[in-house]
This record gives structure tokens, sequence and C-alpha cells, in this order.
């Protein structure tokens, strides 16, 4: 069992006294695993393991818990957030803006390994942004337009969001994990569900329920990655962006990032940084990056680990 509730004598947002800092749930996580993991020997290597966690960040007054105890690539991020809610699976597309964190993935090695080989150069398949917007429409190929085909989950929970007669529902959600297609995809989806949710009238919450969580490397990215989200569909919906909680059911670290992990375990976090949306746009695919200004982002130098496919 993991015990990483925040220890409320020792950790304290040392920009506010009076307050605590929501990143130590994440450096807890990292801690509890190296004290109290288990080596297993997963599908890519042995790795340090824990069965669930969850952590709450609050979104209120443009906050966005972007990590600071190392440098969080939040561009690299925010751009496959974009290509997610674009509805793309083409990671040449990513490439093009320099974005490379699903090349493991999709080199010809990989996608052999899958089975996908007929796969052209660059297709990951039907993840994240097809299931997004295309639901279990029959898959033919990234360079194919599927205006109209399948489900658009993300555009029907933002209708309902926008809907004030109708945004109280517990039914706003999107899912990636579909199992009539989970073996078309380079990689089955790790971050599988998410639920919106408004209370107290307009304040927009975000629960995302991920199966695996490669807690050193990839974890940082889900956790900016959603509230991005949050902030976004907030701005686009009219509601103001209030909570992203993260539940997480098999978190782990590799055993070629323990010395990372131990470096990042030593050093303090600065308060979180405050995100700007600069213009609502009509249709949901037409945000770009240079709507999102991120203000006073401080944090620790990057710490680098190799992602393994």
């Amino acid at each position: 069992m993991l015990k990483h509730s925040i220890d409320l004598n020792k950790y304290k947002n040392r920009d506010n006294k009076d307050k605590y800092h929501e990143e130590y749930q994440y450096l807890n996580l990292l801690s509890d695993l190296m004290k109290h993991g288990t080596i297993e020997e997963g599908r890519n290597g042995n790795v340090q393991t824990a069965i669930g966690t969850a952590m709450h960040f609050s979104l209120e007054n443009g906050k966005i818990p972007i990590l600071t105890t190392k440098k969080t690539a939040w561009k690299t991020c925010l751009r496959e957030l974009l290509w997610f809610i674009q509805g793309k699976m083409d990671n040449t597309i990513l490439n093009e803006q320099n974005v490379h964190i699903w090349d493991g993935n999709s080199s010809s090695e990989f996608v052999k390994s899958r089975g996908l080989s007929y796969y052209k150069k660059g297709d990951l398949g039907p993840l994240y942004g097809f299931q997004w917007r295309h639901w279990n429409a029959e898959y033919k190929g990234c360079d194919v337009d599927y205006t109209g085909q399948g489900i658009d989950q993300l555009q029907q929970a933002i209708d309902i969001l926008k809907d004030p007669k109708l945004r109280n529902s517990r039914r706003i959600i999107v899912s990636a994990w579909n199992p009539e297609q989970v073996e078309y995809g380079v990689l089955p989806s790790c971050h599988n569900f998410f639920q919106f949710s408004v209370t107290q009238g307009n304040k927009l919450s975000c629960t995302l329920t991920a199966r695996s969580q490669d807690v050193f490397l990839g974890q940082p990215f889900n956790i900016a990655s959603y509230s991005f989200l949050v902030h976004l569909i907030a701005k686009h919906c009219d509601l103001e962006p209030y909570e992203f909680i993260l539940y997480a059911g098999n978190c782990h670290i590799y055993d070629d990032h323990f010395e990372q992990v131990n470096e990042q375990l030593s050093r303090d976090p600065h308060s979180f940084p405050t995100l700007e949306i600069v213009s609502k746009k009509d249709n949901i695919n037409d945000y770009v990056i240079e709507d999102f200004k991120i203000i006073d982002y401080q944090h620790h130098p990057s710490i680098k680990g190799t992602m393994r496919a």
C-alpha cells in the first residue's frame, strides 16, 4: 500500500508558510515507490512498482500544476494535447513541431512487434485523439478524413457543458480505452478515462483514471496535460477551472531512473505558475499554442531519463 498522503508537519510551501504545496503529493509518491515498492519484471524492463494513488490539484485563479522540481517541457505537452483534441494519429505532425515523445513507439521495430508493420511511417493507430473524436469508427490509417465518423465524445462533452440545464450531469465522460480497437494502436492507452464535473453552478473539475503511470517521466506530463485541458474546456464553455484529480493504477519507476529520482527528491518545489488563455474560439479544434500564456514558471533544472518504448 502506498502511504504518500501529505505530511503536514514536514511539507510547507516556502513561499507562503500558511499553505502546503500540492507538488509534494507527487514527490511523496516518488519517495514511497522507492521505499515501499517492489521490483517487478515489466514488458520493457524492471520497475519499482506499487498499485493505486490519488492526487488533487487546484486550478483556481489561473493556477496550473506544471511541476517545478524539474523543468517540465510544457510546450511539448501542450502541442501533444492540441494534437489529441484535433483527433490526429500521425506522429510526423508532432515531429514537425519538434515533438518526439512518440518516436520510440512509432519506430519500424516497435510497430512490427505490435503486428502493425503495414502502417505507414508515423501512423500510431486509433489512439487517444481518434477515440476522443471518432470513437469506434473503422480505422483506415492516419491520412483518412474521419469527419462525421464514429462518436465525437469530446464535442458531446462540450455541448453538455455549454448547456446550463445539463452541465451538472454525472455522465460527462470521455474514454480512450476501446477494447475493440486497442490492439490496433501502437501502444494501449495509459490515461484511459476522464470525467468532467460542474459544481457550485460554474466550477469545472476533471477526474482522470490512468491504468499505467511511468511516474518519473510520464506522470508530470499527464498532470500538466489534463490541467491544460480543464483550463481550455472551462474557457471554451464559459466556466471556471476548479480542480484536477488523478487516479492512477499501476505506478512504477524504471530501474534506470533511480538516480534521477533521488536527485529530484532533494529539491523543494517553487510555487506553481498561472495560465492565461488569451482568446476564445468558436471551434475547439482552432486553438493553437500561441493562445496559451504561462506566467511565472519557476523551476529547477531538467533531469533527463531514457523513455522506454
